[in-house]
């Protein structure tokens, strides 16, 4: 798996840490740090999670161009 640079800017563009993002979605920080990484391939549920409090669809963070 590839590092998910479009979940990270998407953080930034909020400013929200990986712990603030974390507890928004309801998983650990650990958690977004290895989707961030490529190191973890999450859930549907926990991608729709993550889009719904960054105000991305799926396609804008986890679709690979």
């Amino acid at each position: 798996m590839k590092k998910n640079l479009k979940l990270k800017a998407a953080r930034a563009e909020l400013d929200l840490s990986q712990e603030e993002l974390a507890h928004r979605a309801g998983v650990s920080r650990q958690t977004i740090n290895m989707i961030e990484r490529g190191d973890y391939n999450p859930t549907l549920n926990l991608c729709v999670s993550i889009c719904r409090v960054l105000g991305k669809t799926l396609d804008e963070i986890f679709w690979d161009e």
